[in-house]
């Protein structure tokens, strides 16, 4: 048990006055209490010159701890609300894809859609010149036939009546004549 400082002095001295404790005497105890002198003596200085700087070495390295971990929280959370902003972004670039996938879509319906129209429009117009084509050409080949008629019943009459028939007024005759068993329905009376 330590005693405390204004004890000291007075056990020493009763110690003394007894003769039977020695300060100076190692054997009877006395090393305790130089010890405790030499602690009491060597206290401040050590509390100054070691303890101070370790304890100012461990609060500066608790205040670089502390300091690193909201770092690394502000870090985390930085790095959290990056990946949040990433996720959003790769949303709406997703909602972007798909609008553009659909409107592209659309688009290529109506283009079919106009594609098919111009081809009916053209087929169309390909029927109707086929169709004015072939009219034009049995407007030909039935003028060529009347043509053919014309000469026919111009030689069998020329046969028949037995001089020479042709001019041009008998063609118009002729022609007046094969018109009116075509308007006649093909009778001729």
């Amino acid at each position: 048990m330590i005693l405390p400082t204004p004890i000291l002095p007075a056990t020493l001295a009763l110690a003394a006055a007894e003769g039977g404790f020695n300060p100076l005497d190692v054997a009877d105890g006395g090393g305790f209490l130089w010890t405790l002198i030499i602690f009491l003596v060597a206290a401040p200085f050590i509390w100054t010159v070691v303890m101070g700087p370790v304890t100012r070495a461990l609060e500066e390295r608790d205040g670089k701890a502390s300091k690193a971990i909201a770092e690394a929280q502000k870090a985390s959370s930085d790095a959290e609300r990056a990946r949040a902003e990433v996720e959003a972004a790769l949303a709406e670039a997703r909602v972007s894809a798909a609008r553009l996938i659909a409107d592209a879509r659309e688009r290529a319906k109506v283009r079919e859609g106009e594609l098919v129209e111009a081809a009916k429009a053209e087929a169309a117009a390909l029927v109707e010149g086929a169709r004015r084509t072939i009219q034009a050409e049995q407007q030909k080949a039935i003028a060529a036939i009347r043509e053919e008629v014309v000469d026919l019943a111009i030689a069998g009459a020329g046969k028949v009546l037995g001089r020479n028939v042709g001019g041009e007024d008998d063609r118009r005759l002729v022609a007046d004549l094969v018109g009116q068993v075509k308007a006649g329905g093909g009778k001729s009376r």
